[in-house]
């Protein structure tokens, strides 16, 4: 049992590893060009950019809402069983969010046209993405039993489960409306690589008294769980192709889906922005290597009765058997390969900001042509050295949205360095500070940044903690 309690504990923790994705620090930080990712309708001011392959922009996030691995595995004297109890399966609840969303940009680029109030940009992607809630009555069950819990319902519905793996190829357009408004617009072609998903459940297993023996289980059971692409990668792995199948499937060989991408930039005043945007408005169309599991129905069973005056002469029937057999009648698990769509986890993003300060780029100390006054998008409004504002970040979830708050401040150093500082509360959080850092070296840009860096002198004790960098060549000027 103590085995059995170990595998269980090291599984929550790997499922407590990363949480959802917030780019809070990247978003509106209209330096970098990958803004454009989180807001199609950024303001831009170069020509074009590339990004350079596999380097153009890398993330990862991880963090728990109430737990850490300090927390477990801190060498403290106390046994990790009692830890676990008392720190994780007594500490948190099904509304507790389980989830992970990570991304690797392998392609990226843009350019203005020879209208120069349009930018095109265009891209790549890779994109694992899961979301799940602490399954509370089932974690109890698997830990401890059911056995002398009469009159305890477990929640079948605790187990809520999505994720995917997905390529993301990317084509959008950029317009300035007027001195004001800036729009812009991405269509995505997703290919899925693997897909699974178990967040319709419902049910009960409660202990009731029993009429033949002192306990009798009631089960009632609807779930279901889909995958699709799970088998063929399986399959690849066991023959040493996994390389291969996964590259075929995220070329146009797995399951294809559309997405769209909306936003905007609007100035209420000379130095006001607003800004929104809407991310990942789509589906995908899951019809190769899908597999869905179900287990419906109804049943009550008291354990295994054997009458001896009955049952004398076959008392060596497997009768664990009749038993199995029996709630398999009533409660049938079912296989079927029909095919079935999933929606993408739709973003949103508002925020408002105010400029202030000395206009950035006016005199002869320019290290570029990168200012907003000599940009290739025709007449923009003057960047300033300063800038806060606020932030408000929504993701779609199976319980409901994930929502985070965040205000920031931003300050440009000439058109070499821009430094962003964020501070967001979320529900994983509300000692999030971050910052950002946008170098600009002649054509060459980087950046860098990180989240909750108040942690970062124990990171095993932290909730949170998050990065991303990314590397562009970038060309100013108008189009001839």
């Amino acid at each position: 049992m103590r085995l059995c309690h170990c595998f269980f504990i090291a599984g929550v923790l790997l499922t407590l590893s990363l949480k959802a994705q917030n780019k809070q620090i990247l978003y509106d930080f209209n330096e970098i060009p990958q803004s454009l990712s989180v807001n199609p309708g950024v303001e831009s001011d170069f020509k074009w950019y590339a990004g350079v392959p596999l380097l153009s922009g890398i993330s990862a996030y991880g963090g728990s809402n109430a737990i850490s691995i300090h927390d477990i595995f801190a060498n403290d004297g106390v046994d990790i069983n009692i830890k676990f109890r008392e720190r994780a399966l007594e500490v948190l609840t099904p509304k507790d969010e389980l989830s992970t969303t990570i991304q690797m940009e392998y392609l990226s680029g843009g350019f203005r046209s020879e209208n120069p109030n349009i930018f095109y940009s265009f891209g790549g992607y890779l994109e694992f993405d899961n979301i799940g809630y602490w399954p509370q009555d089932i974690a109890y069950l698997l830990y401890d039993g059911n056995a002398d819990q009469l009159g305890r319902s477990y929640d079948l519905g605790d187990l809520k489960v999505r994720g995917s793996l997905v390529n993301v190829f990317h084509f959008g357009i950029n317009k300035k409306i007027d001195r004001s408004l800036t729009i812009g617009a991405r269509g995505k072609l997703y290919s899925a690589i693997a897909d699974y998903s178990s967040s319709t459940n419902n049910g009960h297993l409660r202990n009731v008294e029993g009429q033949n023996n002192r306990i009798a289980t009631n089960l009632n059971a609807d779930l279901l769980l889909r995958t699709s692409g799970l088998r063929a990668l399986r399959d690849a792995n066991n023959s040493e192709t996994l390389g291969n199948e996964i590259i075929s499937r995220a070329l146009f060989g797995g399951d294809l889906g559309l997405g769209l991408d909306l936003g905007f930039t609007y100035h209420l005043s000379e130095r006001t922005t607003v800004t929104g945007s809407l991310l990942d408005v789509g589906f995908i169309y899951h019809s190769g290597d899908t597999k869905s599991y179900s287990l419906k129905g109804n049943t009550t069973v008291e354990g295994i009765e054997i009458d001896i005056l009955d049952n004398f002469a076959s008392l060596d029937r497997d009768f664990w058997q009749d038993l199995v057999d029996e709630v398999e009648g009533a409660v049938p698990f079912e296989t079927d390969t029909q095919s079935y769509v999933s929606f993408r986890p739709t973003k949103m993003y508002a925020s408002i900001r105010n400029d202030f300060g000395e206009p950035v780029g006016n005199g002869g100390s320019q290290s570029c042509d990168c200012t907003a006054g000599s940009s290739g998008g025709g007449e923009l409004r003057t960047k300033y050295r300063n800038s806060v504002g606020g932030q408000l970040y929504m993701i779609n979830r199976p319980r409901g949205p994930q929502m985070a708050l965040t205000g920031f401040y931003t300050r440009r150093i000439g058109n070499v360095l821009a430094l962003k500082g964020t501070y967001t509360i979320d529900k994983f959080s509300s000692t999030n500070v971050g910052l950002g850092m946008n170098l600009q070296a002649g054509p060459v840009n980087f950046y860098v940044m990180a989240d909750n860096l108040l942690s970062y002198n124990n990171i095993a004790a932290t909730n949170y903690a998050s990065f991303q960098f990314g590397l562009n060549i970038i060309s100013w000027g108008r189009n001839k």
